[in-house]
């Protein structure tokens, strides 16, 4: 898939239409009244530097098989999801509508606002702090909050490491904030904690 993926559109149930649904038990109901107007982007892999495999969603789904694999034993008890999953191919897959809260986030701050879940939109993007993302995932991302901003009073876009400093690094150092500022035309007011956002 190029860079400039075609339009997406979220639905009025909060749903993408035209990606694929995998729906996780791991979400519950925002606060009543409560606006969404934060995206966070996090990357992720399963097991640590694999791609391709159906871990993630099997993850977010609470169907992990712990044993086939090591380093799967420590998420046994672990229990959280994302609105969404980006492929490196930037195939999209839904766990939860976005009106619903998914259980990113955990412990965050987003400018003296903390409980980021219960305002925030989370993105998982498949990869690793040190390796870099593809043409499809900045493509698919891109496309994927253009159509959340215009369905949502988005303020800003963050990365996990933003909001939570010092316990997350993700979605890492090798994620070109630029690129995807500019492959989504979106202003640099967005990305309040990216300085140098603007170059590229």
């Amino acid at each position: 898939m190029p860079e400039a993926a075609g339009p997406v559109r979220v639905g009025a149930d909060g749903w993408v239409e035209g990606v694929r649904h995998h729906p996780s038990p791991n979400i519950d109901a925002r606060p009543e009244g409560m606006p969404i107007d934060l995206i966070v982007l996090h990357n992720i892999s399963l097991p640590p530097a694999r791609f391709g495999t159906d871990d993630v969603l099997a993850f977010f789904t609470n169907t992990l098989d712990c044993g086939a694999h090591p380093y799967f034993e420590q998420l046994r008890d672990v229990r959280v999801s994302a609105h969404f999953f980006i492929r490196r191919t930037g195939e999209c897959v839904q766990f939860a509508s976005c009106d619903a809260r998914a259980w990113h986030a955990g412990v965050s701050d987003f400018f003296g606002r903390t409980r980021c879940n219960d305002f925030s939109i989370g993105i998982e993007i498949e990869g690793t702090d040190d390796q870099p993302f593809t043409p499809a995932q900045y493509g698919a991302t891109a496309a994927l909050v253009r159509a959340i901003c215009a369905a949502y009073p988005i303020r800003a876009i963050a990365g996990h490491s933003d909001i939570a400093p010092g316990r997350k690094t993700d979605p890492g150092p090798c994620f070109d904030w630029a690129r995807l500022r500019c492959v989504a035309a979106l202003g640099t007011a967005l990305f309040p904690y990216q300085a140098g956002v603007a170059r590229t």
